[in-house]
Protein backbone atom coordinates (compact mmCIF):
# COMPACT_ATOMS: atom_id res chain seq x y z
CA UNK A 1 0.00 0.00 0.00
CA UNK A 2 1.35 3.74 -0.79
CA UNK A 3 1.72 6.03 1.39
CA UNK A 4 -1.67 7.91 2.64
CA UNK A 5 -1.87 11.85 1.42
CA UNK A 6 -5.86 11.97 1.67
CA UNK A 7 -8.40 12.21 4.74
CA UNK A 8 -11.77 12.35 4.21
CA UNK A 9 -13.59 14.78 7.18
CA UNK A 10 -17.31 14.70 6.88
CA UNK A 11 -18.88 17.82 8.46
CA UNK A 12 -22.09 18.08 7.01
CA UNK A 13 -23.85 16.68 10.09
CA UNK A 14 -26.19 18.96 12.00
CA UNK A 15 -24.36 18.57 15.34
CA UNK A 16 -27.68 17.84 17.37
CA UNK A 17 -26.19 16.98 20.58
CA UNK A 18 -24.57 19.82 20.74
CA UNK A 19 -27.65 22.24 20.56
CA UNK A 20 -28.61 25.24 21.25
CA UNK A 21 -24.81 25.99 20.76
CA UNK A 22 -25.05 24.60 16.63
CA UNK A 23 -28.29 25.83 16.19
CA UNK A 24 -26.27 28.33 13.62
CA UNK A 25 -22.76 27.47 14.41
CA UNK A 26 -21.23 24.29 13.17
CA UNK A 27 -20.26 22.08 15.67
CA UNK A 28 -16.90 21.86 13.88
CA UNK A 29 -16.07 25.44 15.06
CA UNK A 30 -16.99 24.85 18.97
CA UNK A 31 -13.81 26.57 20.11
CA UNK A 32 -11.77 24.33 22.20
CA UNK A 33 -9.67 26.47 24.09
CA UNK A 34 -8.10 28.97 21.35
CA UNK A 35 -8.93 26.77 18.45
CA UNK A 36 -11.63 25.11 16.71
CA UNK A 37 -12.61 21.85 16.76
CA UNK A 38 -12.00 21.43 13.00
CA UNK A 39 -8.57 22.53 13.43
CA UNK A 40 -7.37 20.10 15.99
CA UNK A 41 -8.71 17.41 13.72
CA UNK A 42 -6.57 18.80 10.61
CA UNK A 43 -3.68 19.46 12.49
CA UNK A 44 -3.53 15.76 13.57
CA UNK A 45 -3.48 15.11 10.20
CA UNK A 46 -0.70 17.23 9.04
CA UNK A 47 1.39 16.02 11.26
CA UNK A 48 0.78 12.29 9.47
CA UNK A 49 1.92 13.66 6.52
CA UNK A 50 -1.23 13.68 5.14
CA UNK A 51 -1.83 16.47 2.46
CA UNK A 52 -5.14 16.88 0.45
CA UNK A 53 -8.15 17.46 3.36
CA UNK A 54 -11.71 16.51 1.52
CA UNK A 55 -14.22 18.33 3.80
CA UNK A 56 -17.88 16.15 2.90
CA UNK A 57 -20.30 19.72 3.53
CA UNK A 58 -23.36 21.60 3.32
CA UNK A 59 -24.61 24.61 2.12
CA UNK A 60 -24.07 26.06 5.65
CA UNK A 61 -20.64 25.06 6.47
CA UNK A 62 -18.55 27.58 4.28
CA UNK A 63 -17.47 29.05 7.44
CA UNK A 64 -15.04 25.71 7.89
CA UNK A 65 -13.30 26.33 4.65
CA UNK A 66 -12.84 30.24 5.11
CA UNK A 67 -11.38 29.18 8.47
CA UNK A 68 -8.62 27.19 6.38
CA UNK A 69 -8.54 30.10 3.95
CA UNK A 70 -6.63 33.40 4.28
CA UNK A 71 -8.11 36.36 5.56
CA UNK A 72 -6.46 39.42 4.51
CA UNK A 73 -8.56 41.96 5.99
CA UNK A 74 -7.82 40.74 9.20
CA UNK A 75 -4.21 40.32 8.74
CA UNK A 76 -4.24 44.22 7.21
CA UNK A 77 -5.62 45.06 10.51
CA UNK A 78 -3.12 43.08 12.38
CA UNK A 79 -0.10 43.96 10.78
CA UNK A 80 -1.44 48.03 11.35
CA UNK A 81 -1.18 47.25 15.14
CA UNK A 82 1.82 45.57 15.03
CA UNK A 83 0.89 42.09 15.93
CA UNK A 84 3.06 40.54 13.76
CA UNK A 85 2.91 37.15 15.64
CA UNK A 86 -1.29 37.31 15.08
CA UNK A 87 -0.92 37.07 11.49
CA UNK A 88 2.37 34.75 11.23
CA UNK A 89 -0.58 32.74 13.67
CA UNK A 90 -3.48 33.15 11.21
CA UNK A 91 -1.55 32.72 8.12
CA UNK A 92 -0.40 29.09 9.25
CA UNK A 93 -3.73 28.13 9.45
CA UNK A 94 -4.20 29.01 5.76
CA UNK A 95 -1.14 27.38 4.51
CA UNK A 96 -1.47 23.96 6.62
CA UNK A 97 -2.81 21.16 3.92
CA UNK A 98 -4.43 21.86 0.34
CA UNK A 99 -8.99 22.39 0.92
CA UNK A 100 -11.17 20.58 -1.45
CA UNK A 101 -14.80 20.07 -0.62
CA UNK A 102 -18.15 18.29 -2.02
CA UNK A 103 -21.41 18.61 -1.08
CA UNK A 104 -23.51 15.88 0.52
CA UNK A 105 -26.93 17.34 -0.49
CA UNK A 106 -28.38 14.93 2.10
CA UNK A 107 -27.54 13.57 5.00
CA UNK A 108 -27.70 10.27 4.98
CA UNK A 109 -25.11 8.89 7.62
CA UNK A 110 -21.28 8.33 7.27
CA UNK A 111 -21.52 5.83 4.79
CA UNK A 112 -23.25 8.19 2.69
CA UNK A 113 -20.73 11.20 3.41
CA UNK A 114 -17.65 9.05 2.33
CA UNK A 115 -19.21 7.50 -0.77
CA UNK A 116 -19.64 11.72 -1.88
CA UNK A 117 -16.35 11.63 -1.88
CA UNK A 118 -15.47 9.13 -4.21
CA UNK A 119 -14.84 11.38 -7.04
CA UNK A 120 -11.85 12.98 -5.66
CA UNK A 121 -10.52 10.03 -4.00
CA UNK A 122 -10.48 8.04 -7.35
CA UNK A 123 -8.38 4.92 -7.07
CA UNK A 124 -5.84 6.18 -4.14
CA UNK A 125 -5.83 4.39 0.06
CA UNK A 126 -7.38 7.42 1.87
CA UNK A 127 -7.95 8.11 5.64
CA UNK A 128 -11.00 9.14 7.52
CA UNK A 129 -11.10 11.12 10.38
CA UNK A 130 -14.64 12.13 11.91
CA UNK A 131 -14.45 15.48 13.64
CA UNK A 132 -16.22 14.56 17.07
CA UNK A 133 -13.08 12.74 18.10
CA UNK A 134 -9.87 14.46 19.20
CA UNK A 135 -7.67 12.45 20.08
CA UNK A 136 -3.55 13.38 21.26
CA UNK A 137 -0.39 11.93 22.19
CA UNK A 138 2.74 11.13 21.06
CA UNK A 139 2.62 9.85 17.62
CA UNK A 140 -1.27 10.87 15.89
CA UNK A 141 -4.15 8.56 16.18
CA UNK A 142 -4.31 8.46 12.17
CA UNK A 143 -0.55 7.88 11.57
CA UNK A 144 0.04 4.81 14.03
CA UNK A 145 -3.42 3.43 11.45
CA UNK A 146 -1.32 4.76 8.29
CA UNK A 147 1.94 2.92 9.95
CA UNK A 148 -0.25 -0.33 10.29
CA UNK A 149 -2.32 -0.04 7.18
CA UNK A 150 0.79 0.29 4.86
CA UNK A 151 3.56 -2.59 6.76
CA UNK A 152 0.17 -5.07 6.69
CA UNK A 153 -1.41 -3.47 3.12
CA UNK A 154 -4.89 -3.74 4.24
CA UNK A 155 -7.35 -1.53 5.73
CA UNK A 156 -6.99 -0.57 9.18
CA UNK A 157 -9.38 1.13 11.97
CA UNK A 158 -8.84 2.66 15.13
CA UNK A 159 -10.35 1.22 18.49
CA UNK A 160 -10.37 2.59 21.70
CA UNK A 161 -11.18 -0.03 25.03
CA UNK A 162 -14.68 1.41 26.56
CA UNK A 163 -16.60 0.20 29.93
CA UNK A 164 -18.65 -2.38 29.42
CA UNK A 165 -21.71 0.12 29.99
CA UNK A 166 -21.11 1.87 27.22
CA UNK A 167 -20.42 -0.67 24.55
CA UNK A 168 -23.74 -0.53 23.28
CA UNK A 169 -23.20 2.64 21.81
CA UNK A 170 -20.41 1.60 19.45
CA UNK A 171 -19.55 -0.76 16.51
CA UNK A 172 -18.02 -2.95 18.73
CA UNK A 173 -14.98 -5.82 17.02
CA UNK A 174 -14.12 -8.93 17.39
CA UNK A 175 -10.92 -9.31 16.93
CA UNK A 176 -7.54 -11.32 17.23
CA UNK A 177 -4.85 -9.60 18.88
CA UNK A 178 -1.54 -10.73 17.07
CA UNK A 179 0.84 -7.86 18.24
CA UNK A 180 0.66 -5.67 21.40
CA UNK A 181 -2.15 -3.30 20.58
CA UNK A 182 -2.68 -5.07 16.67
CA UNK A 183 -5.63 -7.07 16.28
CA UNK A 184 -6.91 -9.24 12.91
CA UNK A 185 -10.53 -8.12 12.91
CA UNK A 186 -12.79 -11.07 12.28
CA UNK A 187 -15.79 -9.18 12.57
CA UNK A 188 -17.58 -6.08 13.85
CA UNK A 189 -21.00 -5.42 15.37
CA UNK A 190 -23.21 -1.49 15.70
CA UNK A 191 -24.16 -0.58 19.03
CA UNK A 192 -24.56 -4.35 20.10
CA UNK A 193 -26.76 -5.50 22.88
CA UNK A 194 -24.54 -5.73 26.43
CA UNK A 195 -24.47 -8.93 26.77
CA UNK A 196 -23.85 -9.67 23.14
CA UNK A 197 -20.55 -7.76 22.32
CA UNK A 198 -17.56 -9.74 21.15
CA UNK A 199 -15.37 -7.40 23.32
CA UNK A 200 -14.91 -4.05 24.62
CA UNK A 201 -13.12 -2.59 21.66
CA UNK A 202 -15.10 0.06 19.98
CA UNK A 203 -14.55 1.58 16.75
CA UNK A 204 -13.75 5.15 16.81
CA UNK A 205 -13.34 8.01 14.10
CA UNK A 206 -9.97 7.07 12.64
CA UNK A 207 -10.08 4.52 9.25
CA UNK A 208 -7.22 3.98 6.52
CA UNK A 209 -9.51 2.47 3.97
CA UNK A 210 -8.75 1.13 0.25
CA UNK A 211 -10.61 2.36 -2.89
CA UNK A 212 -12.69 -0.59 -3.19
CA UNK A 213 -14.86 0.34 -0.15
CA UNK A 214 -16.63 2.82 -2.59
CA UNK A 215 -18.16 -0.21 -4.45
CA UNK A 216 -19.76 -2.00 -1.28
CA UNK A 217 -21.09 1.18 0.09
CA UNK A 218 -23.30 1.53 -3.03
CA UNK A 219 -24.42 -2.03 -2.37
CA UNK A 220 -25.22 -1.32 1.24
CA UNK A 221 -28.99 -0.62 1.81
CA UNK A 222 -30.07 1.69 4.13
CA UNK A 223 -31.26 1.03 7.14
CA UNK A 224 -34.49 1.96 9.38
CA UNK A 225 -33.18 5.43 9.40
CA UNK A 226 -32.08 5.78 5.99
CA UNK A 227 -29.03 6.26 6.42
CA UNK A 228 -25.87 4.12 4.79
CA UNK A 229 -24.21 2.68 7.73
CA UNK A 230 -19.59 2.93 7.10
CA UNK A 231 -19.49 -0.42 9.22
CA UNK A 232 -21.98 -2.15 7.20
CA UNK A 233 -19.78 -1.39 4.28
CA UNK A 234 -16.61 -1.93 6.07
CA UNK A 235 -18.10 -5.77 7.13
CA UNK A 236 -18.09 -6.94 3.43
CA UNK A 237 -14.31 -5.10 2.77
CA UNK A 238 -12.87 -6.69 5.98
CA UNK A 239 -14.56 -10.16 4.30
CA UNK A 240 -12.85 -9.93 1.24
CA UNK A 241 -9.34 -8.06 1.62
CA UNK A 242 -8.84 -8.71 5.34
CA UNK A 243 -9.01 -5.99 7.98
CA UNK A 244 -6.57 -4.77 11.06
CA UNK A 245 -7.77 -2.46 14.10
CA UNK A 246 -5.31 -0.65 16.06
CA UNK A 247 -5.98 -0.09 19.71
CA UNK A 248 -5.26 3.85 19.66
CA UNK A 249 -2.79 5.95 22.03
CA UNK A 250 -2.78 8.88 23.74
CA UNK A 251 -5.92 11.22 25.07
CA UNK A 252 -9.66 11.29 23.58
CA UNK A 253 -12.27 13.62 23.63
CA UNK A 254 -15.40 13.18 22.64
CA UNK A 255 -16.27 16.76 21.31
CA UNK A 256 -20.43 15.50 21.58
CA UNK A 257 -20.35 14.86 24.53
CA UNK A 258 -20.58 18.30 26.87
CA UNK A 259 -18.68 17.00 29.95
CA UNK A 260 -15.77 15.78 27.42
CA UNK A 261 -15.87 19.03 25.34
CA UNK A 262 -15.56 20.70 28.87
CA UNK A 263 -12.90 18.63 30.23
CA UNK A 264 -11.04 19.08 26.34
CA UNK A 265 -11.11 22.82 27.08
CA UNK A 266 -9.37 22.87 30.51
CA UNK A 267 -6.91 20.29 29.36
CA UNK A 268 -5.76 22.73 26.48
CA UNK A 269 -6.07 25.67 28.63
CA UNK A 270 -3.92 24.30 31.54
CA UNK A 271 -0.91 23.61 28.56
CA UNK A 272 -0.61 27.77 28.40
CA UNK A 273 1.76 28.46 31.21
CA UNK A 274 0.19 31.64 31.00
CA UNK A 275 -3.04 30.60 31.66
CA UNK A 276 -2.37 27.65 34.15
CA UNK A 277 -1.80 28.96 37.79
CA UNK A 278 -4.82 31.55 37.46
CA UNK A 279 -7.00 28.77 35.70
CA UNK A 280 -6.43 25.97 38.52
CA UNK A 281 -6.63 29.25 41.14
CA UNK A 282 -10.48 29.70 39.47
CA UNK A 283 -11.20 26.08 39.60
CA UNK A 284 -10.12 25.10 42.98
CA UNK A 285 -12.18 28.15 44.21
CA UNK A 286 -15.58 26.86 41.96
CA UNK A 287 -14.43 23.16 42.76
CA UNK A 288 -15.09 23.79 46.75
CA UNK A 289 -18.26 25.15 46.47
CA UNK A 290 -19.92 22.64 45.56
Amino acid sequence: MKNIRKVIIPVAGWGTRSLPATKNIPKEMLPVYNKPVIQYVVEEAQRARIEDVIFVTNRDKSVIEDHFDYNLQLEAVLERGGKLDKVAEVRKVAEMVNIMSVRQKKQLGLGHAVLCARELVRADPFAVMVGDDLMFGGVPAIGQLIDVAIAEKMPVIGVVEVPFEKVNRYGIIDGEEISPGIFRVRDMVEKPKREDAPSRLAIVGRYVLTPDIFDYLEQVKPGHDGEIQLTDAMQTLAQHRGMMAVRLTGMRFDTGDWAEFLTANIYFALQDEELHYDLLALLKNFVQLQ
